[in-house]
């Protein structure tokens, strides 16, 4: 059996679209689907349902992805770590959040530089980075959104704690006691956040108060360090990762303003496609950030 047609198969499999496919392989969609009949032919079992959106595998279609695949991935391995060793430098194409991966993945990596990896980084949201992660964009994405489907596989890289903060100068006008009920804090401060939705105030007064912020943001900066900046220098309220806003606490630029029981969490995910751990440079930056997240 052809090992290129049973190559398409697979990324087909885990792309559940010839479309998505035909993209991480480099070819044409009428390669992609040609080469997919050619196999179903030599097999004698259809292996693939065609939906309105992308392909849904046989049972059949299932069972051979699942024998087939990881010796693929091994093949793979082999010729990877063969051209590593005669290349000497291999790439990483990484993509994250900008504050996250700027300050938690890049200083955790340089090592790695010097042992030979080029890194070549893109900043995005979650969406954004998942998206350009299934088309072949990236080799590593850092995001706090848990992929759905097969193409794409997520390890729990590490979670981080939200902090309501705001500039001293606030935390005294609103005195001891302001903070039991959410809406009260919001009638009197404005709101500092990355979007317009609120997603960090919504999500820490969903977990916090049980309840939805009623204001809108007075200073919205796409960009966390903006946010700190904006409230230490007195804009309002915000919601940080206390990893970002740790010094800023400590030198008395901002002030927590509440110390919840249960401190409302948000998980960062690892995200590579399906199969490419077996490439040495992707699965040595993989480790190595999970070693990293331990001390997080």
């Amino acid at each position: 059996m052809d090992l290129a047609l049973l190559r398409t198969f697979v990324t087909v499999h885990r792309a559940g679209s010839f479309t998505r496919a035909a993209a991480l392989l480099g070819l044409s969609q009428p390669t992609v689907t040609g080469q997919i009949r050619t196999l179903e032919r030599q097999l004698g079992r259809p292996l693939f349902l065609r939906r309105a959106r992308g392909v849904t595998p046989t049972t059949i279609g299932d069972e051979l992805a699942h024998r087939a695949a990881p010796h693929l991935d091994a093949l793979v391995e082999i010729v990877e770590t063969g051209l590593d060793e005669h290349s000497g430098v291999r790439t990483l194409h990484l993509a994250g959040l900008p504050e996250f991966t700027s300050l938690r993945a890049l200083p955790a990596l340089t090592p790695l530089v010097s042992e030979g990896l080029a890194l070549r980084v893109s900043f995005g949201n979650a969406e954004e980075t998942l998206e350009g992660l299934a088309a072949g964009h990236h080799d590593l994405a850092i995001t706090t959104a848990r992929p759905r489907g097969g193409l794409l596989t997520a390890t729990p890289l590490c979670d981080e704690e939200h902090v309501l903060v705001a500039s001293p100068r606030w935390a005294a006008r609103l005195g001891p006691g302001v903070l039991r009920e959410g809406h009260v804090v919001l009638a009197q401060l404005p709101v500092v956040e990355v979007h317009e939705s609120l997603p960090l105030v919504s999500r820490y007064w969903s977990a916090v108060f049980d309840s939805r912020p009623a204001a809108a943001g007075a200073v919205i900066a796409p960009d966390l360090r903006a946010v700190l900046e904006s409230a230490a220098s007195g804009a309002g309220l915000a919601v940080l990762p206390r990893y970002l806003c740790e010094e800023a606490l400590e030198r008395g630029r901002l002030v927590a303003l509440l110390d919840p029981p249960v401190p409302p969490l948000r998980t960062y995910f690892l995200v590579v496609r399906t199969g490419t751990l077996a490439l040495p440079h992707i699965a040595r930056a993989h480790e190595w950030l999970l070693r990293a997240a331990v001390d997080w």
